[in-house]
């Protein structure tokens, strides 16, 4: 069970990753309402491209680390990422998930920009959703 949740996760993660490096050599689709704002008459401020091929990069990675703890994928790693790894990852995402209390996630006060709607249909449970996720595998593996 723990290798097929590792496997969509890695899927989902290679999806995003793609979708970043897309942005990032500047692809428009999908843009629109995933940068916050304060309100909806302030337009978004765009990412660079360095930041944005940061975050592709760490997406996959993510994928990446995922497979190699269902050892699916054989790549050395330091001690205190195998053995933390899948707790940091759970973390860090159920941390998305809450938010911020301003913009970001469950618990957010800005609701009604395109970026505050998009957080609380979509990004905000598929965090949480990986974090869960995330948790099983910890706990299998």
């Amino acid at each position: 069970m723990a290798t097929i949740i590792a496997i969509l996760l890695f899927l989902l993660f290679l999806f995003l990753s793609l979708i970043h490096f897309y942005w990032a050599f500047g692809g428009k689709w999908g843009t629109e309402g995933v940068y916050p704002t304060p309100d909806v008459q302030t337009p978004p401020r765009n990412p660079g491209i360095i930041a944005t091929l940061i975050v592709a990069i760490g997406l996959f990675g993510f994928g990446i680390f995922y497979l190699i703890k269902v050892k699916i994928v054989s790549i050395g790693i330091p001690f205190w990422l195998e053995k933390y790894g899948l707790w940091i990852l759970m973390t860090l995402f159920a941390v998305r998930a809450i938010g911020d209390f301003k913009y970001l996630g469950f618990f957010k006060k800005i609701k009604n920009t395109k970026f505050g709607k998009n957080d609380t249909h979509y990004f905000a449970p598929l965090c949480f959703v990986v974090s869960i996720l995330t948790l099983l595998i910890a706990l299998m593996a």
